[in-house]
């Protein structure tokens, strides 16, 4: 009679908690700048903010690009601290790369120092899942959500939909809590066709429709009012003119000099003695881009900690280019990675449900303080070497 009464217990207790446990979906925009929202096309992402809370801007972390972001936003860290320094890199250490177009440089968990926030609701017993988000798909079981989609770029966004709704379809306990979704349409055609294009316009309206699906299919198997979504962007985007590109081999050449990322920034290494002469040439030829030592970043950017970040970094004006005679043009309407400060480079921050205030209106919240956030709403502790800062968002909850 004990055993059987310890088991109804315990089994009671259990329904209880996954009953009390709330749900969110995090959605990301992939380069849904912070004026996106303000084109009166997109009536169901203002009901979101009407109905919800919604942030002036997101600002991202330097450098203002996709992988990095995606990792800030999920762990509440900077980029030095997170290891994703930049989409693609090179680790003198190991001589190797890490690649976003190489699946097994992207599945590789010890390219990632942080810790998700999948990894915490899961080391916490919440069920988790992902339909794409940058690090999710890692090699190591213990690292992921209990419920993934390896990526698959030209999956249809109806699909990506109607697998989340399959997740929260399922029997309570082993529905997942914490569930993760991305699109890239408007970073994809605001680097193809520009920020005030028709092309980018329809792609605002194609978001805004797929939420619109998102909402009615959560409301037919009667979650809407018991789902959180928050949606982000990782980055915002400006144009990048043609004529403005500044080829950095015409200031400093040498086959020992090696140079990494081109466009809003670059990053430089090379010989100590080599280094100490580019960076004085750099600096007597500085228009329309900066020129830092490494070690003198101003402290802001939280971007130089890290070894395999180099030795110099360059950050162009907002709109210019920065080139190598490996790739001398510049094709991209519009770009990201400029410096974070910058409101061109501000994403989104939108969000609704149970747990968020109502009409409630802010300033710009930064992305390293999202990981904290989903840690208060399903009253977990954070990782303690996040450094994201719940003090600054968690107003925004009820």
């Amino acid at each position: 009679m004990k055993k059987a009464f310890l088991i109804v217990f315990i089994v009671a207790s259990l329904n209880l908690f996954a009953q009390s446990t709330p749900y969110v979906i995090l959605i990301s925009f992939d380069g849904f700048r912070w004026d996106y929202l303000n084109r009166s096309i997109s009536p169901n992402l203002e009901k979101i903010r009407e109905n919800g809370v919604s942030a002036l801007s997101l600002r991202p972390a330097f450098p203002s690009k996709t992988f990095p972001n995606h990792q800030s936003i999920i762990t509440g860290m900077y980029i030095e601290n997170h290891g994703i320094i930049s989409n693609n890199f090179f680790d003198k250490s190991s001589n190797h790369w890490f690649k976003m177009s190489d699946t097994s440089a992207v599945r590789n968990p010890q390219w990632y120092l942080g810790e998700a926030f999948w990894e915490t609701a899961e080391r916490n017993g919440i069920t988790t899942a992902s339909y794409f988000w940058p690090g999710s798909e890692l090699s190591l079981s213990s690292r992921r959500p209990t419920y993934f989609m390896n990526y698959v770029h030209e999956r249809p966004y109806i699909e990506r939909i109607e697998g989340v709704i399959e997740w929260l379809k399922l029997p309570m306990e082993k529905r997942p809590r914490f569930i993760t979704l991305y699109f890239d349409d408007t970073d994809t055609y605001g680097h193809d066709f520009g920020t005030t294009s028709k092309e980018l316009n329809e792609s605002i309206e194609r978001l805004d429709n797929y939420t619109g699906i998102l909402l009615k299919r959560l409301e037919e198997i009667n979650l809407k009012d018991s789902v959180n979504i928050i949606i982000v962007s990782d980055h915002g985007m400006t144009d990048t003119p043609q004529e403005k590109v500044i080829n950095i081999e015409n200031i400093i050449s040498s086959k020992e000099i090696k140079f990494y990322d081109d466009g809003p920034f670059m990053r430089i290494d090379g010989p100590v003695n080599l280094i100490k002469e580019a960076y004085t040439k750099l600096k007597s030829h500085e228009k329309n881009f900066r020129t830092y030592l490494t070690e003198e970043l101003p402290g802001y950017f939280h971007y130089k900690k890290n070894p395999m970040i180099g030795s110099i970094i360059l950050i162009a004006d907002i709109g210019w280019s920065l080139v190598t005679n490996r790739k001398s043009q510049y094709n991209a309407k519009a770009n990201h990675g400029y410096d974070n400060n910058h409101i061109d480079m501000h994403g989104i921050f939108i969000a609704s449900g149970p747990n968020f205030k109502k009409n409630y209106k802010t300033g710009t919240v930064w992305n390293i303080d999202i990981y904290p956030l989903l840690c208060k709403i399903f009253d977990i502790i954070p990782n303690p070497e996040t450094d994201g800062d719940l003090e600054r968002i968690e107003f925004l909850l009820k």
